[in-house]
């Protein structure tokens, strides 16, 4: 769980480093914001889904990704803001199919 909290932060940070969160002015737009967490929160749905994790499960997939992103360099409230994301979707009930 905690190497897929780490490799959901990376992918963040390959499309938004955290030298660009540090930076007011160089920020991306909204739109392509949204589709980088869009992404990394279906990543994060498709993976609790295949490990079927409980409530433990989730909240620990959620504190490694947010000291992940910490430890990355980005600001606390882009973690917080992503973190949130990431936890809001997995805690989602699944679709029936």
């Amino acid at each position: 769980m905690t190497a897929f909290a780490r490799s959901l932060a990376q992918d963040i940070g390959k499309r938004y480093p955290p030298a660009l969160d540090q930076q007011s002015g160089k920020r991306p737009s909204v739109n392509r914001l949204t589709r980088i967490m869009e992404d990394a929160c279906q990543k994060a749905v498709e993976f609790q889904v295949a490990n079927r994790l409980g409530w433990l499960g989730k909240a620990k997939l959620g504190n490694s990704f947010r000291w992940e992103l910490t430890e990355m360099g980005y600001q606390k409230d882009f973690v917080d803001f992503a973190t949130e994301a990431v936890i809001v979707h997995v805690s989602r009930k699944a679709p029936k199919a």
